[in-house]
């Protein structure tokens, strides 16, 4: 057990540090972080902050929809946005591109590693996840359609926004998922991952998070 907490500390700690890379290099956000960027610019508080508390609402979402949630998705909650907040000062926001392609590419990778590690260790999923999977539950609606109707909607809102859209965006969307299938193997957690993913597919945004 110590061992899968451990997993799940480190996880979410890179996965907080990947997004701010992503978000810091100003070449798209991931999905989620697209809407947390934009209610960022909104309310006048820190991107992390916004995480945290965008996670808590969607965490209610579970109550109706009947989910349960585990250690993994309460530290989801928190974790993230203070490892963004905390990695953020040591990164300089939107440069040039020769220091913004590496800086997005690494933050896209190191999320992948993240994801793998902290799904691997079985603790729960982040509240996005949840509120996908409960959604397709209650609903028989497909898990493609359910995930695609949410990320759309989210970066629509964010753009709205600010929230940063671009290439960024686009290669998260269809590498991440095959890097997170790679570090999955490599770590022994493929099992894991894949019972996860059977329910979700892949993570889902500041989840996938985690967030």
């Amino acid at each position: 057990m110590l061992k899968r907490l451990l997993a799940l500390a480190v996880g979410l700690v890179l996965y907080g540090v990947s997004m701010s890379m992503i978000l810091h290099a100003g070449l798209g956000n991931i999905p989620w972080d697209v809407l947390h960027e934009g209610l960022a610019n909104l309310v006048g508080l820190s991107i992390g902050t916004v995480t945290i508390i965008v996670g808590a609402v969607v965490l209610l979402t579970w109550i109706p929809l009947r989910q349960m949630p585990g250690v993994g998705t309460v530290a989801n909650v928190v974790v993230i946005g203070l490892a963004f907040d905390a990695a953020s000062p040591f990164l300089p926001h939107h440069p040039q591109l020769v220091v913004a392609v590496p800086m997005m590419l690494g933050g896209i990778v190191l999320n992948a590693f993240a994801t793998a590690l902290y799904i691997g260790a079985r603790l729960g999923p982040g509240p996005r996840d949840g509120l996908m999977t409960g959604i397709v539950a209650r609903t028989g609606w497909s898990v493609r359609l359910v995930r695609t109707v949410l990320e759309v909607s989210v970066v629509a809102v964010g753009f709205a926004l600010g929230g940063t859209l671009g290439l960024g965006t686009a290669l998260y969307a269809f590498g991440v998922g095959p890097l997170i299938q790679w570090f999955a193997r490599v770590l022994g957690v493929d099992r894991a991952v894949a019972g996860d993913n059977s329910a979700s597919t892949a993570p889902a945004d500041g989840d996938r998070a985690p967030c």
